[in-house]
């Protein structure tokens, strides 16, 4: 695949420090141009709502079904409720119904935290202003450094079922809210702003994240899960492992997509049948389709480009895509059942259509991304959508 060079007519400088290069492929066409200089008001817009936000971590709530500290993360299962047969005891299931008396604190504290960065990360990427990296610098040090603000390294307590577990594997998928705030690190660590060490110090508690997450039971049991629970385990991991130059985990994810994720998710057609099955098949495909596109962006422009990739029978991002385009362009054409909740919500500006867009010089991707909702703000539909400030993603070195 030939490599592009994005112009667009404000400077757009280097930001990051990979183990590999990973120079995204970015066709030059002037709908492009169009996209980024919207997108530049955008963000600058976003951080001058943010820049004067205090840090929010999870030291500022907790639950009393929590069974960690105060500075673990805690989160419920999203779809198990109170048994009426029996109120005090074991909660029961209730695929794809959101209980919404759930504990949410600490991931909306997440997904606050991945908000502002992302935004003021953004706008210093497109201005230079170290005044965007100033308002940001709190944020980060009190996630992870400040040891009475910080958070733990871990996610032992996520997805806690009520009468059952405290925790479980599948809450590491809670955590793909950080991706962007390791795309923001990378984004303002040359800046000058926050100190060499203090970077250091957040790197450090994402590559203590990534061994627990790679190593602990429940990091395991969430890579071997199946559906979009591996896919994001992957695709996190890769992100964090790119922040840190872990080329070993890089490694591992880039095969584990070629042998795995890919051959036993997709079909020959491009369906996630895994996820055609669920109770919110539509959300489900389009939240699988852009973790798979997040994950080979992570690779783009490598010398081994995950968007090029094909298994021997067919399958691949390309096809995905291909197979979800229709049905983003024109949601009532859906041949499968609607979702039980949030049908009204999707599609939103999916990044699957912008990394496919650039990947494969498709400007109808692009085209159709453009007119998508970019600020969303439905909580489900945010809490599924981890990619929402594209400058990190989509740079020149």
């Amino acid at each position: 695949m030939p490599r592009y060079l994005l112009i667009v007519f404000f400077a757009f400088s280097s930001f990051a420090i990979h183990p590999e290069k990973t120079s995204p492929t970015v066709a030059s066409h002037r709908p492009q141009e169009e996209y980024f200089a919207k997108e530049r008001g955008r963000v600058i817009r976003l951080a001058e709502e943010y820049e004067d936000e205090k840090p929010i971590t999870v030291t500022a709530e907790s639950s009393p079904r929590s069974a960690g500290g105060v500075h673990d993360f805690y989160s419920e299962g999203d779809y198990w409720w109170p048994d009426p047969d029996n109120p005090e005891g074991p909660y029961i299931q209730r695929d794809g119904l959101t209980n919404p008396d759930n504990f949410t604190a600490h991931r909306e504290a997440m997904i606050r935290f991945s908000q502002i960065s992302g935004a003021l990360a953004s706008a210093y990427l497109v201005s230079r202003d170290d005044k965007y990296v100033e308002a940001l610098a709190p944020h980060l040090k009190a996630w992870f450094i400040d040891e009475s603000t910080k958070m733990n390294p871990h996610l032992l307590y996520g997805q806690a079922i009520k009468g059952k577990v405290t925790g479980r594997g599948i809450g590491l998928i809670d955590t793909i809210q950080l991706m962007e705030v390791a795309k923001a690190i990378q984004a303002v660590e040359g800046s000058g702003v926050i100190s060499p060490a203090e970077i250091q110090q957040m790197k450090g508690w994402f590559a203590e994240y990534l061994t627990w997450m790679t190593t602990h039971p429940y990091g395991i049991a969430e890579r071997d899960h199946g559906n979009n629970h591996s896919v994001c385990w992957a695709m996190q991991a890769a992100v964090f492992a790119q922040l840190v130059g872990n080329q070993k985990v890089l490694d591992y994810c880039r095969e584990m997509y070629k042998t795995v994720l890919l051959p036993d998710q997709m079909e020959a057609d491009g369906s996630f049948p895994l996820e055609l099955k669920r109770t919110k098949p539509y959300g489900y495909s389009l939240f699988t389709l852009d973790a798979m596109a997040t994950l080979c962006q992570v690779y783009a422009g490598s010398s081994e480009s995950l968007f090029d990739y094909e298994t021997p029978d067919g399958k691949s991002l390309a096809s995905g895509i291909s197979f979800l385009y229709p049905y983003v362009a024109d949601k009532d054409s859906w041949p499968y059942q609607k979702d039980v909740m949030y049908w009204e919500e999707w599609p939103v500006r999916h990044s699957f259509l912008l990394f496919g867009s650039l990947a494969y010089d498709q400007e109808n991707y692009l085209q159709l991304w453009n007119t998508l909702d970019a600020d969303f703000d439905t909580p489900e539909v945010v809490r599924n959508m981890p990619v929402r400030f594209p400058l990190l993603w989509v740079g020149r070195e």
